[in-house]
């Protein structure tokens, strides 16, 4: 029996130390270890790179203290959801964050069950000792059912005195125009080339990245006015390949680089069938690039390159017909010649015009 105490002792010391040298661990190693996306999220209103007319509207709401109903909605990595979370850091000091802040995103049940419920309970209580309203944050809110949606308009008119909600989308159809009409819209648009620059600068010297400026064009291209994305692809270039040039970029998203598109459009316009098909197969296969990536490049340049007209809205038009047929699932061989062919007829039109 004085053993099983001893060593029960014992094994209780060496739990007590291992957790000891948990919390004796940073911070430092546990920031090491986020991913570069929430690592460099804004925290401040101030940190915030993008859209200054609806911050700065925003900040006058705050310090005016009358902020109204909000719904942010735009495309993804704009910074909604940043923003509203920064605007509740200022808000609420960190003690009463958790009484105050509500926020629940798709990951979270918001059937109408949790609209009546939790949502419900959380608006009607009143705040003791604190003057101010306290905050609801429903994040990705078109994923919302129409009937949750329909009961939140009860919820937010009924205790509009205590509670303000956000609600933040993507796409603006997807909420009922009641609830819109009850809110202030702000639209989030893509970031600027010009905004996201310093910014992607600013973790490329934290983190010293070997980057170099076709990398920037790249990272900046791809993303298309997506901050995450663009952070994303950074991190993940960075890891795989200790360097950021716009060929490892290209390489790393499985994007087809500029010099691919050159040589599958001079195949498709100037080899015979055969030949186009065989090459453009193999290039497929040996760089892993899915017919859709190189459709859509493609585009880019059958606008760039002198077309007469009536030739490029043939060409157009087929081009439309087989994304949308990819897009329903077809056999990725079949599309590919019906490419091709597009391009050859397109080809001997033009000869025939000529």
């Amino acid at each position: 029996r004085d053993d099983l105490s001893g060593s029960g002792h014992l094994r209780l010391s060496a739990m007590e130390t291992s957790a000891l040298k948990q919390q004796e661990q940073p911070a430092a190693t546990k920031i090491r270890n986020l991913p570069w996306v929430e690592k460099y999220r804004p925290q401040t209103l101030n940190d915030l790179i993008s859209h200054q007319d609806i911050l700065s509207t925003i900040q006058k709401f705050i310090s005016e203290d009358r902020l109204p109903h909000l719904l942010l909605y735009g495309p993804p990595g704009t910074g909604k959801t940043s923003t509203i979370l920064a605007c509740a850091k200022q808000l609420y000091k960190d003690k009463e964050f958790g009484s105050m802040v509500l926020e629940l995103n798709a990951s979270d049940d918001r059937g109408i069950d949790i609209v009546r419920g939790p949502i419900l309970s959380f608006a009607s209580t009143r705040t003791i000792f604190k003057k101010g309203f306290k905050l609801v944050i429903l994040d990705e809110a078109d994923a919302m059912t129409q009937d949750a949606q329909n009961a939140l308009r009860r919820v937010i008119e009924k205790f509009t005195e205590n509670t303000r909600f956000c609600l933040i989308c993507n796409y603006l159809s997807k909420i009922i125009p009641a609830l819109q009409s009850r809110c202030t819209r702000f639209r989030f648009g893509p970031l600027t080339p010009e905004l996201m620059v310093p910014r992607l600068e600013h973790v490329v010297e934290e983190e010293k990245v070997d980057i170099s400026e076709d990398g920037m064009k790249a990272l900046v291209t791809l993303s298309s006015g997506d901050m995450r994305r663009a952070l994303n692809i950074l991190q993940s270039t960075n890891m795989a390949f200790g360097k950021v040039t716009e060929e490892t970029v290209y390489t790393c998203t499985g994007h087809p680089l500029k010099s691919d598109i050159a040589n599958i459009l001079d195949w498709m316009l100037n080899q015979d069938f055969t030949t186009a098909y065989r090459n453009i197969t193999e290039l497929k296969t040996l760089k892993g690039l899915a017919l859709h990536d190189i459709l859509t490049e493609i585009h880019l340049f059958v606008h760039r390159v002198d077309f007469p007209s009536s030739v490029r809205i043939h060409l157009l038009t087929k081009m439309a017909d087989i994304e949308y047929r990819l897009s329903v699932g077809t056999n990725e061989k079949i599309q590919l010649s019906s490419l091709i062919a597009a391009f050859q007829v397109t080809r001997d039109l033009i000869v025939a015009e000529a």
